[in-house]
């Protein structure tokens, strides 16, 4: 009987000495199918190379692996969304999630699973307004800034190259209108005319009703507040074939090259938009180092704000001593904010043993500092970019 139970417990030991670390799930939420199907891969990878910068580097906590089960929300269906995120917070148990990207996402991801789950959202891609007004029980945070801001420097930009008179159309949910009304309200306080403004729904098929109505105007420049792979580009299509403008416009929901592709670089050449930026940093210009190396894109939309995202969060639950949900917002503003001896990208050994030793730290990122204001929103800068030779190309800073 002895050794039976010597036996046993022998065998237990050795099989607990041979139980690999449980692993830390960071979810991410993104739109893969849908109106920026296109721009959600380089979103996603620019998270995926902080989780495997994280890994080559000791891992989370004691050595656990972080992983990164992902999501699809369509960008624009609210119950996918819900869905997506209902599987992540409950049957995945992730600790965090980076996401959701659009905006109508990521609310219905917050109010319908994360803040019931108690769980931190950190956004790279949602710029409407209308996350800085969620009741979240400081979960939702964001990498990128407000479309308040970015609405008015997409008007600057138009009016300081002389463009005084725009039709505009705009997606009709929480980013269109967001960012409609910042444009709108410059635009026009200073000294612009729009001739027509007009929502429309996504994902139909013919728009040339509302182009009618916008060109009635007589502007020659359409503004498109939109998604790439699918409203906007439509628009864009059936525009051209109207014959009724000459210039075209966009925020970022309508840059990426999947769209010149579609809709025709002849078309396109010279369009204006504008997107969240990263400002000229060591974070910036270390983070385009790690992506080109990894072969993924810098300038990618919303890249190094994804990036940036999953690596706070690391460094949050780092900083939280556990991979549980209770206090990593918290965490995650001590991780985020000065004073601390500062983070950058790819730093990730540097800041494990900070950590470890009881130190303070301050991540400045890939896409510039992420102080996080009452709100969870971040500072930042919009970059203008053009269409130039069959391709977007960022022209620089805009200046406020």
């Amino acid at each position: 009987m002895k050794k039976t139970v010597l036996a046993l417990a022998i065998a237990a030991t050795t099989a607990c000495a041979g139980v690999a670390q449980a692993d830390v799930k960071v979810g991410f939420l993104g739109g893969f199918t849908g109106g920026i199907e296109s721009l959600t891969p380089p979103i996603f990878d620019g998270a995926k190379l902080a989780v495997q910068e994280i890994n080559d580097q000791g891992g989370l906590l004691d050595g656990e692996k972080m992983v990164m089960p992902s999501g699809d929300t369509t960008c624009s269906d609210a119950s996918a969304a819900s869905n997506a995120a209902d599987r992540l917070v409950n049957s995945e148990q992730v600790t965090a999630i980076v996401g959701a990207l659009c905006t109508g996402a990521t609310i219905a991801a917050a109010n319908n699973a994360a803040i019931p789950g108690g769980v931190v959202m950190v956004s790279p891609a949602s710029t409407a307004p209308a996350v800085t007004d969620l009741d979240d029980d400081d979960l939702v945070f964001r990498t990128v800034p407000s479309d308040a801001f970015q609405g008015e420097q997409l008007a600057k930009l138009l009016l300081s190259k002389g463009i005084e008179d725009v039709a505009v159309t705009y997606v009709n949910n929480d980013y269109g209108q967001g960012l409609d009304d910042a444009f709108t309200k410059t635009f026009e306080a200073e000294g612009g005319s729009i001739s027509a403004n007009l929502a429309h729904e996504d994902n139909r098929a013919d728009y040339r009703s509302e182009i009618g109505k916008l060109s009635s105007g007589g502007s020659q420049t359409l503004v498109v507040l939109a998604y790439a792979d699918t409203s906007g580009q439509t628009i864009l299509r059936q525009a051209y074939e109207s014959g009724a403008f000459t210039q075209y416009a966009g925020g970022d929901g309508m840059v990426g090259n999947a769209l010149v592709d579609a809709v025709g670089a002849d078309v396109l050449e010279g369009m204006i938009a504008t997107r969240p930026g990263s400002p000229d940093v060591p974070g910036s210009d270390i983070f385009n180092d790690l992506a080109e190396k990894a072969d993924i894109d810098p300038s990618a939309v919303f890249a190094a704000q994804s990036y940036d995202a999953a690596f706070l969060l690391a460094l949050a639950i780092e900083k939280n001593g556990s991979a549980d949900r209770e206090g990593l917002s918290k965490a995650l503003r001590d991780v985020a904010t000065a004073p601390g001896e500062t983070i950058l990208p790819g730093e990730w050994e540097k800041a494990k043993k900070l950590i470890g030793e009881g130190k303070e730290i301050n991540y400045e990122g890939a896409s510039g500092s992420a102080e996080f204001d009452d709100n969870g929103d971040v500072p930042g800068i919009v970059v203008e970019m053009a269409v130039e030779d069959g391709k977007f190309v960022t022209k620089g800073a805009i200046d406020e």
